[in-house]
């Protein structure tokens, strides 16, 4: 037994986060940590590497009793991790940020070179030929999140690798590439405890699973002998019928009698090629397209986040050119970023003051809102978002990666937008989490708010959309009407050829 976790409790003012949750972890296994966001799985890695202390339990680390004061102790004890969020220095070069606070010196000072050289043969583990002396933010997100993984699988002596939705970012590919090294490293006898939202993936990398609920512990399994149906009902407490329910529920396609938004040749070079869009009230338009194919850029052309440098755009049939989100924004037009932690909340303020954000600044920072008017507004949307925990004076930072979404979303719906545009806002978020807020984009549809649906699952894009937008290479290749003829086979033949079949 490489850990063992024995009746562990974390208090928080007004929250039970864990309630005596026994956890294991065996050498040479790949062990998955399940529950819906908020069930604990957070912070039961927190405990462990030691930046919350525990309100009771034991922690043993290869039959040795410990208490990690910070994850640096961790990590010089043998546990490394890797969080949903990258947590690196996007000013500093891709070597730098694997070595960071353990550079190759020699009297005194650093070996560029000897650094740069074990950068490359630590991304050869992964697979990875990228130059290591350019500048982290100059690669995707997805190259960021495997220079996170190959910085925590550089260290030496690590006994425990924490994954924590580390798939988020990634491609099919890129995805596979990871197992490739998590089953290498399974053979080399680390244990690997993975948290992912993805169930097939857990499924098919992982040996045990442990299932947490409300902070309790319901039970740990042999994935090989729990049937998916069984585990989303362990997770949720009931049997999942919302997914099914909402595809009948955005079936019917709106009256399409009144345009929010159209494009005609809008593009901006080396971002997106020029695009023809047409969006209705009432409408859910889904982006299709594999990682890098410009779902994204399409989506900040249309805020004004990005400017275009081809094509026209028109409002309620009125020519405009957006200067700023803020032109956007005085049209009625909202945009939630996939980019949550740098692009979205802000960790340092409450979750109220992150909720009235958005509508502030189309006030102007001149007439601020009346406190009581912030309370009523931001309510309101707790409720109707059932963000937990359900206290608008905590801090963002502290919420699940789940609630966190749920608090952009809130954020934006405030404004009372005419046409929200959702950029992935389902990634990295349980299934219960997943079904309230896709449920919530097919009544915002159905209310006559049209929505733009930017999401790398095709299923969650068959499910919500009226008409499905497939894009390849940063074009715009193929418009879909939704129906039955319609599903994940034909969107991926149309990525992979350009065509139709």
């Amino acid at each position: 037994m490489v850990l063992q976790m024995t009746g562990i409790r974390k208090v928080f003012p007004g929250v039970v986060a864990l309630d005596g949750v026994d956890f294991r972890l065996l050498p040479g296994e790949i062990h998955a940590l399940m529950g819906e966001n908020g069930a604990g799985k957070s912070t039961l890695i927190k405990v462990l590497t030691g930046v919350y202390d525990i309100d009771g339990g034991e922690i043993e680390l290869a039959g040795e009793r410990v208490r990690f004061t910070g994850p640096l102790q961790a990590q010089q004890a043998g546990i490394s991790t890797v969080y949903q969020e990258v947590n690196l220095c996007p000013n500093l070069s891709v070597a730098e940020n694997i070595f960071i606070g353990r550079e190759p010196r020699r009297f005194g000072r650093i070996q560029w070179s000897e650094m740069r050289r074990r950068a490359d043969k630590s991304l050869a583990r992964l697979d990875l030929d990228i130059d290591v002396s350019a500048q982290l933010d100059s690669y995707s997100l997805a190259i960021q999140q495997m220079v996170a993984i190959a910085r925590a699988t550089d260290i030496g002596n690590t006994r425990v690798l924490i994954l924590d939705e580390p798939t988020s970012s990634l491609d099919a590919s890129e995805v596979e590439q990871l197992f490739a090294v998590m089953r290498r490293l399974k053979e080399n006898g680390t244990a690997i405890l993975f948290v992912s939202h993805f169930l097939d993936q857990v499924y098919e990398i992982a040996d045990r699973m442990t299932v947490l609920r409300n902070g309790g512990l319901i039970g740990e399994y042999r994935t090989a002998e729990l049937p998916q149906m069984q585990l989303v009902s362990k997770m949720i407490g009931k049997e999942l019928e919302a997914l099914e329910q909402i595809e009948e529920e955005v079936r019917e396609a709106p009256r399409r009698d009144r345009t929010i938004i159209e494009a005609k040749g809008l593009g901006r070079t080396g971002s997106i090629a020029p695009f023809d869009l047409t969006i209705h009230a009432g409408e859910v338009v889904g982006l299709a397209g594999l990682l890098g194919s410009g779902r994204t850029e399409l989506a900040r052309l249309l805020f004004g986040a990005d400017r275009p440098d081809s094509g026209d755009l028109a409002v309620d049939g009125q020519p405009v050119k957006f200067h700023s989100p803020r032109d956007a924004m005085t049209r009625g037009i909202a945009f939630s970023s996939e980019n949550r932690r740098t692009e979205g909340i802000i960790g340092e303020l409450t979750v109220r003051e992150n909720i009235i954000l958005a509508l502030q600044a189309a006030r102007g920072w001149t007439r601020p809102i009346p406190r009581r008017r912030q309370d009523e507004l931001v309510d309101r949307y707790v409720q109707a978002l059932q963000i937990r925990p359900a206290d608008p004076e905590r801090l963002v930072r502290d919420l699940s990666g789940g609630n966190q979404q749920k608090v952009l979303l809130a954020r934006w719906l405030i404004t009372e937008p005419r046409l929200l545009i959702i950029d992935e806002p389902t990634r990295g978020i349980d299934v219960g989490a997943k079904a309230e807020i896709q449920r919530l984009v097919a009544q915002l549809a159905d209310g006559g708010m049209a929505v733009l649906f930017v999401s790398a699952e095709l299923e969650e894009v068959l499910r919500l959309s009226h008409k499905i937008e497939v894009l390849r290479d940063r074009r715009l290749v193929e418009e879909l009407e939704n129906g039955d003829d319609v599903d994940a086979d034909r969107i991926m033949h149309t990525i992979a050829s350009g065509a139709t079949p």
